[in-house]
């Protein structure tokens, strides 16, 4: 996994501006579903947003950063309940 530039990350911020989350982690948390659900996802589209339904804002970065390991995909942004990752496709 190649590091991004930070230029290259703002301009995926822009890109990501109009998305709409597109997977929802609820009360169940990160199930096996879920993270099929976000690889499927990131195999279609490369960048998408996700919304992390949880209260505790440590938990939600726990959350997002155990996502993106998972996928080996970037973590662009998180703001409140939704996150941003990319990841290329091959």
């Amino acid at each position: 996994m190649n590091k991004l530039t930070t230029k290259y990350k703002q301009q995926l911020k822009g890109k990501a501006h109009k998305l709409k989350p597109i997977v929802f982690i609820g009360n169940n948390g990160l199930t096996d579903n879920v993270k099929k659900e976000i690889d499927r996802a990131l195999t279609d589209h490369e960048l998408i947003k996700i919304r992390i339904q949880e209260s505790d804002r440590e938990i939600r970065q726990a959350l997002f950063a155990e996502i993106c390991g998972w996928v080996k995909g970037h973590p662009i942004q998180l703001i409140g309940g939704i996150g941003v990752i990319f990841r290329e496709t091959i």
